[in-house]
């Protein structure tokens, strides 16, 4: 259980760990203004950062196409699927609704040319229908999915940590950035996040608390910490167990790397987790990684016992060097603006659907989701 997907449970323990006290900073009116002005500054100094361009993006891809993000490796969280009956049913499509641009994005930088250093940034929509819908977990999921495409000697933990500290700073900038328009947004009663970013290690993590489970390690460093990295999610640890559960077909969490003081590690991916002094609780802005080359693809698809998904395109196109190596993540835009807007509950900052219990505990919390 402590391996299975996001979200709180049941909602006695929602309605336990949302705040008590709280009281929006900001006017629904003003919220949407800071949204828009927030959103434009992370899309152009990403752009800056990275050498990204901003690019169309699916919401519905082919099931035969192997594009589809299925987020772990036991596919327990499928994606919304559907049937088009296209020329009276003598051509039709089996579509899906993507649950993230994971993978097609390092299809679609082979299909706009980019060069090593170059790469793209969407504004990626989608529904993850196995979510339990908690304060800061939807159906509707809004991620600036970006990719990199980057050479082989740049397969490297130097090189992650290099673009997740770029990353960082265009987050930090947009928090000043919107203090600045709105200073009530600025206060002791919810501090700033860290001006630097901690990196550790999934293996360091599980010899520093190594009764707690997962979640709860992780709230304990980022309360230490305020903002951490983690590295290698995905990697079976000394536990027997990864940190996370990974799909094997887009992140490499298998590659060996060597820590600081000279230890054998594995993994080539991680996380950014931030202390929210709103919820209290952790909090999950991006996840990202260096990506499978043929080699690691095929070590963790044997791992998984996912040997099949070599015969879809995507696979096949990954063996055969038809795309380019990259790097890539999700950042999510309304985890990222509800946190920088000192929000309670993710629906301050996205429409989507809520049961009415989830409402009405809300909303006796004095905390109103959009409709």
């Amino acid at each position: 259980m402590d391996l299975v997907g996001p979200g709180i449970g049941n909602y006695e323990e929602v309605e336990k760990v949302l705040p008590r006290d709280y009281f929006s900073l900001l006017t629904p009116k003003e919220t949407q203004i800071a949204l828009k002005a927030v959103k434009d500054y992370i899309e152009d100094n990403l752009a800056k950062e990275l050498n990204l361009i901003m690019v169309a993006v699916p919401l519905i891809v082919d099931k035969d196409s192997g594009v589809n993000d299925y987020l772990d490796r036991d596919g327990s969280r499928s994606p919304v699927e559907f049937f088009i009956n296209n020329d009276h049913g003598a051509n039709p499509v089996t579509a899906q609704v993507v649950q993230a641009a994971t993978k097609w994005k390092r299809m679609a930088l082979k299909q706009f040319d980019m060069k090593p250093g170059e790469g793209i940034n969407t504004d990626m929509h989608a529904v993850r229908k196995d979510y339990f819908l908690d304060h800061d977990h939807s159906a509707y999921v809004d991620q600036w999915d970006w990719e990199q495409v980057i050479t082989d000697k740049e397969r490297t933990l130097d090189y992650l940590t290099i673009v997740v500290k770029k990353i960082w700073k265009v987050l930090k900038g947009a928090e000043t950035f919107v203090q600045e328009m709105y200073p009530q947004l600025k206060g002791d009663r919810y501090p700033d996040l860290p001006k630097e970013l901690t990196f550790i290690h999934a293996e360091d993590l599980l010899a520093m608390y190594p009764d707690l489970p997962r979640k709860k390690r992780e709230t304990e460093i980022i309360k230490k910490y305020g903002a951490v990295f983690i590295y290698g999610i995905g990697w079976t640890l000394a536990d027997g167990y990864p940190h996370e559960m990974r799909a094997a077909d887009y992140d490499d969490w298998i590659t060996e790397t060597t820590s600081k003081d000279g230890r054998k590690m594995h993994g080539l991916n991680g996380d950014i987790l931030v202390y929210n002094p709103v919820t209290e609780r952790r909090h999950e802005l991006t996840s990202m990684g260096v990506r499978v080359n043929p080699e690691t693809l095929m070590k963790q698809l044997h791992l998984t016992d996912q040997l099949n998904f070599l015969e879809l395109p995507y696979h096949k196109a990954i063996m055969e060097g038809e795309i380019p190596l990259s790097i890539g993540g999700g950042i999510g835009q309304s985890r990222t603006t509800m946190l920088l807007l000192k929000k309670a509950h993710i629906g301050e900052v996205s429409v989507t659907v809520w049961p009415q219990k989830l409402k009405d505990i809300c909303a006796k919390k004095n905390i109103f989701v959009l409709e």
